[in-house]
């Protein structure tokens, strides 16, 4: 039977990605990343234009070595975790379960208030992000430099995803190896397809106000089933099981 935390762990990489820090600048920033100027791929309206072959490789070759950076990093994180957690006693576990579901909690709440309460909504930033002579290292860099990143609702994701993992030491590889995939996917996906990512991002955004509060109260419901040591609950659901049924092949 497959993990529920591990099912958990991927769609909240893939709730990263669509998050309201994330999503509206996506286009920007890999068109950034790549070296390709803004009326290389929007025309005077803001449309999307139909790339180059040549451009249209380099943009995906860019967001694959981003996505190879993120995702070292949390593989050395969940390496870390597993290394120094798994020595400690059952006793110390039962304890981090249970403080490991109050953080949750906390983060859920985070998100919820995040959206009332203004001065939850800080992030650290550059002012201004100098010109640099684009490579794949570059790429690499950013995306090493984007996994220990905070942003307002990225964090409590990227945050509870941690604290599950030092719930579970013996499967933290595996849950941020999950959590790469499910944030890495939608990336590569833009970077192919950049044209018509574009259009549709632009399309999403105006719901993304939803966001933070649906994500809140998600969390909220993963931080209880976790202080309760309830979470397998999951793997009990109809559509659990036909997802596992189908990873089987049965």
């Amino acid at each position: 039977m497959v993990d529920p935390a591990i099912l958990i762990s991927a769609l909240a990489g893939a709730g990263s990605f669509f998050s309201p820090c994330i999503l509206p600048i996506l286009p920007a920033f890999i068109s950034y990343l790549s070296g390709t100027t803004l009326n290389e791929i929007q025309d005077s309206s803001g449309q999307s234009l139909k790339l180059k072959k040549a451009t249209r490789l380099n943009i995906f070759l860019n967001t694959v070595y981003f996505v190879l950076g993120f995702s070292l990093v949390f593989a050395v994180l969940g390496v870390f975790l597993n290394s120094v957690l798994m020595t400690v006693g059952l006793g110390f576990q039962n304890v981090l379960t249970f403080v490991g579901g109050l953080v949750i909690m906390g983060f859920g709440v985070y998100l919820i208030l995040s959206t009332r309460l203004r001065r939850l909504n800080f992030e650290k930033k550059f002012s201004s992000i100098p010109k640099f002579k684009t490579s794949y290292i570059t790429s690499f860099v950013f995306g090493a430099a984007f996994a220990a990143g905070w942003t307002p609702c990225v964090g409590p994701i990227l945050g509870s995803t941690l604290t599950l993992a030092a719930t579970s030491p013996g499967t933290a590889y595996n849950l941020l190896l999950a959590y790469s995939l499910g944030l890495g996917i939608p990336f590569l996906v833009t970077g192919l397809f950049f044209s018509q990512a574009t259009n549709i991002i632009s399309k999403m955004v105006k719901y993304l106000k939803y966001f933070n509060p649906a994500m809140g109260i998600m969390l909220i419901i993963l931080g209880l089933l976790v202080f309760t040591n309830n979470l397998s609950i999951l793997g009990n659901f109809p559509l659990a099981n036909q997802i596992i049924s189908l990873e089987r092949g049965s």
